[in-house]
């Protein structure tokens, strides 16, 4: 059940204050993992990511291979403890607000369909996967623009640029070779042992996603209250 929601127990802050700014968002990670609908503030505990194109390719010489991942969901976001803040002063064009913080474990999953080539060699698996980014640092950076609606000054966030480092990824696709647990097992291996490799090459696709996630948890608040409302005078 979500907690019942007192605009009085979130902290108000300043314009700019760094330090009562990130308290305040802790609080509000650490009481309503499930959201806040009054304010707009999306549940952190599921979220629901939905489908995600992996790899594309279409390379020369018979070697091709597209991945795809559908039904994905995160668990974690609710375990977040933000660490810095930055830009959220009077005006919020100016420059980037910055919003840096850590995740202990962010669990990604999904079910995954891979298709492809290789020489001559037909790919075609699928099955449920389960990913575990261990200690994720992450920077976000927001850029936005001000609308005015009925006199008040909203903000409307149209950039975000995340910045991920992670220390591990461990990855279990489950089925990969119905009829073959052992080669299963071993590909699994194989992916593990490569983790950082593959997370290189994936990299742009996985923080493509991670911005939608974290718009998706902030972007309603800024067009529920305006930007004014959400500081002390």
């Amino acid at each position: 059940n979500r907690p019942t929601f007192a605009a009085e127990d979130i902290k108000k802050c300043h314009f700019g204050a760094k330090k009562c700014l990130t308290d305040s968002m802790n609080y509000v990670i650490k009481h309503y993992p499930k959201g806040i609908p009054e304010i707009g503030f999306n549940a952190i505990d599921v979220v629901n990511i939905g489908d995600l194109n992996l790899v594309q390719s279409n390379g020369a010489g018979g070697i091709w291979v597209v991945i795809n991942l559908t039904n994905a969901i995160n668990h974690g976001f609710e375990n977040t403890t933000i660490t810095r803040v930055e830009g959220f002063d009077k005006d919020p064009t100016k420059k980037y607000l910055t919003i840096t913080g850590r995740i202990p474990r962010l669990i990604h999953k999904g079910h995954f369909a891979a298709k492809g080539h290789l020489s001559v060699i037909p790919v075609n698996l699928s099955g449920d996967s389960t990913s575990e980014f261990q200690n994720l640092r992450f920077t976000i950076k927001l850029k936005g623009i001000i609308e005015f609606r009925n006199n008040k000054r909203y903000l409307k966030l149209y950039k975000v640029l995340p910045i991920v480092k992670i220390d591990r990824w461990i990855v279990s696709m489950d089925d990969l070779f119905k009829y073959n647990s052992d080669l299963t097992i071993i590909v699994n291996k194989i992916f593990n042992d490569r983790w950082l490799e593959i997370w290189n090459e994936w990299e742009p696709t996985v923080l493509d996603a991670f911005s939608g996630v974290f718009l998706s948890i902030i972007e309603d608040t800024f067009q529920k209250i305006s930007y004014d409302d959400l500081f002390l005078p």
